[in-house]
Parts: C-alpha cells; structure tokens; sequence
C-alpha cells in the first residue's frame, strides 16, 4: 500500500514572513516544515534513479549563478510552437538585456512531476474521476527517468507516495486518497484526539497554500531539471496558515511550473458562493504554468491533463549568467522575448536569486 505520511505545517510567529523564514540559522528555534518517516520499500532503487537523472543533467549545473528556464511559445490560438532557435528570442532581467547562453528545445530531459489533489468535502463528487483520469495521466507520460509524488490535502496534507517512476504505485497512491471534511462543528479535527477546540474565523478545510508550500519546499526544491506540479482542486483554501504569495514564493524558488485543473462542482457552493479561481490564475501565471478549467466533465480532465503533457514535451530551455551577480535573495524579474510578434510566451515572472544548494 501507499506510504502516508504527514508534513509538518510551519508555525509562523506573528512578524515572521517566509522569506525570512528560508535565511535564518537553526539557533533562531524556528523549525522548518520537513517529511519524516520511514523510506519507501523500492527506496533503493529511487537513488540509482536519482543518481542516474544527476548525471544525466550534470551540464546545467556547471555554474550555480547560472540561471535556467523552461518556458513554451503559442500562436494567437493556442498552439504550440516548435523549431525556433536562439536567435528568436530576447531575454531582459529586471529590464536589462542579458546574453543567452544556453539554449535547446527539450523534450527528453527528466521531469520531476507532483500531483496535489484536492480532498476536501467540496470534490466528494468529482474525486473518483480524478484518481482515474490522474492514474492515466501518470501512465502515459512517464519516462524511465522521470519520477512523480503524490500528495491529497483537506484538513492536512499528506504525502501519499515518495518520488517513484512506477506508475502502479502512484495509482495505489490516487486511489487511497479519500474525502476528509472538517468536523461540522468545533471540536476536534480528526485524528487530533477529538478534544474541543475553540471556534475559528478560519477554520481549516482545504489548506491548500501550505501544501503548494510544502511540495515545493519539500520535495520539488531538492530536485534538479524541469520540475512541475499539478493542482486538482476548486481553488478554495480554508485554513492555511501561509498566504497564496508565500505558495508563489516557495514554487519560485523550487524553480516549479504549477498547473492548476479547476475541478469545482459548482453545485456545492450555491449560487455566487465560489470564488477559487482568482488566486489560483496568480499562481499558475506567475510560475510559467496556466489554468484549465475543467468543472466536473470527465472528458475536459482527459483533454486538460494532455493540453499539459504536449506543452511539457515541447518547452525550450533557456540559461544565461545574471550580469548582477548579487545573491542577495531578491526577486528577479525575466522576461523573454521572441522577435515574433504574433507569438506568446508562457514562462515564470522571475526568480529569487539565493545561493543554490548542492
């Protein structure tokens, strides 16, 4: 069976941000949020595979103030846009031309993927078609190199499957996900001991910032190459204890495109009662990604989900050397330019310019 294992939501005090969360030292006392527990069975054969994906992009890691994008070019329509070459393109940081240097049209380096379903009350009609458009999705993109994570969230967040490349246990891992609602009054939250609980103003149900957090953070931001998270969900956070800015920041810095499939039983919500997908089209444009609306059909999660396998298939890799070289952890703003003028390009906004780890 999937392993389950439960993140740690950090605890922030009042004037601590997450920025300053990521730059302090351990003696602060402020601990980061972290996975636990114990590896999964095929553990071993995770590391040949990571080791194996290490080499296999060792030469984008040659200088670390090197600078790396992945990004896809679109018509008018839509489509996408193959075959352009370096000089199509322009790239400006912060407003200020800088020098391309690396260049290629990707398709077959490795791909770290996640896939954040949303199981809160509000997909209790809609979840089983995701488990099985989402089982099939995994199927059939994965390459022998690629690896996925699996993580469900409504009152929690739980990691139900590690980086594994074996699409039978990311489908076990989908299919364990199950609806869990907050309590319908305020007691206790479900396995907390069931003890009373004074009443929140925000009472947690779906927390679903923490989890973009905590995917990122986590998991994504240990990972080299093109990196990519999927979001199931309506939208809707109730009850994170980050901000939909501090998710953006944390995906920013794990160098993660995120993808949001809006799954929202419109039903649920009662008439002008939905609100989800404001915030989650900050976050997708923000992270080089998109929203696809999906509602609860079926067949629009099947097209959504091969919309997304086609762009991650056909994106260009830019790599340039910032000529401010300053690893201050401000925010850097990128914008790439193609001499097109008909073509748009859907990338990241810019990126946090700290020390990368190794």
């Amino acid at each position: 069976m999937p392993i389950v294992r439960r993140f740690a939501v950090p605890i922030l005090a009042t004037a601590v941000t997450i920025a300053s969360l990521l730059s302090v030292s351990p003696a602060f006392g402020q601990a980061l949020p972290h996975l636990a527990g114990t590896p999964d069975s095929d553990s071993q054969t995770q590391e040949n595979q990571q080791e194996e994906r290490d080499q296999s992009i060792s030469t984008l890691k040659v200088n670390v103030n090197v600078v790396q994008l992945f990004f896809n070019v679109k018509d008018k329509k839509g489509g996408l846009i193959p075959s352009l070459t370096k000089g199509d393109f322009q790239l400006l940081e912060d407003g200020k031309p800088e020098t391309i240097k690396y260049f290629a049209a990707e398709s077959d380096l490795p791909l770290t993927l996640g896939i954040l379903i949303d199981s809160s009350g509000s997909q209790q009609r809609v979840l089983e078609m995701e488990k099985e458009v989402g089982a099939n999705f995994l199927a059939e993109i994965l390459r022998p190199k690629d690896m996925a994570f699996v993580i469900s969230f409504d009152v929690d967040s739980n990691l139900l499957q590690d980086f594994t490349n074996s699409s039978r246990r990311l489908r076990e891992a989908l299919n364990s996900a199950r609806i869990n609602a907050p309590p319908s009054s305020c007691g206790g939250l479900p396995g907390a001991g069931g003890g009373p609980l004074p009443c929140s103003s925000n009472p947690k149900g779906t927390v679903l910032y923490d989890t973009v957090y905590l995917a990122s953070h986590d998991q994504l931001a240990k990972e080299v190459g093109r990196k990519a998270m999927i979001l199931l969900t309506d939208g809707e956070d109730q009850g994170s204890q980050l901000k939909i800015n501090d998710a953006i920041e944390a995906a920013q810095k794990a160098d993660s495109i995120c993808y949001v499939l809006l799954i929202a039983d419109r039903g649920f919500y009662g008439f002008g009662g939905y609100s989800g997908d404001r915030e989650m089209k900050k976050l997708a444009s923000e992270t080089g990604g998109r929203v696809i609306d999906v509602g609860n059909k079926a067949d629009k999660l099947k097209e959504a989900f091969d919309q997304i396998a086609q762009e991650l298939r056909s994106q260009y890799n830019i790599g340039y050397t910032p000529s401010n070289a300053a690893l201050d952890g401000t925010f850097r703003k990128v914008e790439i330019h193609t001499t097109k003028k008909d073509y748009k390009i859907q990338a990241r906004s810019g990126y946090y310019a700290v020390p990368k780890k190794d």
